[in-house]
């Protein structure tokens, strides 16, 4: 048997101010934006360089419940991992796009690590993994 994580979902205020940051700051592709209907879309963002990984499905908030956790799904930790194969290009350039980082980059056992937050709050890690020879 085959599986694979193929989507994570992350709550949005707006479709169109998520799908603008995600590919103005991060770089990300929009893979799909379809109508569900007048107040639904399916929209899926991938990284640049995408290998068949996860992508994250951009789901606006329906009531009251959801648009408290936007920005905070998680309780404050890092939701997301963005990998990376040259940790310096990559924050580099979120830098110079104005993404807001929490900390300064710093070398861990499991790789080259910084914490960004998205425009709503959520944390992700900019995470290089140990070249391995």
């Amino acid at each position: 048997m085959t599986q694979m994580i193929g989507l994570t979902a992350l709550v949005v205020r707006d479709y169109d101010e998520a799908i603008a940051w995600y590919r103005d700051k991060l770089d990300f592709t929009l893979v799909e934006d379809r109508v569900l209907n007048p107040q639904k879309r399916w929209v899926v963002v991938a990284p640049p360089g995408d290998a068949g990984g996860t992508h994250i499905l951009l789901a606006r908030a329906e009531g009251e419940a959801q648009s408290a956790r936007i920005g905070d799904q998680t309780g404050g930790r890092v939701a997301i991992f963005l990998r990376t194969d040259d940790f310096e290009r990559d924050h580099a350039a979120m830098m110079s796009r104005g993404v807001r980082f929490t900390e300064s980059p710093r070398r861990e056992p499991y790789g080259t690590v910084v914490v960004f937050e998205d425009l709503y709050g959520n944390r992700w890690d900019l995470l290089q993994p140990p070249k391995t020879d």
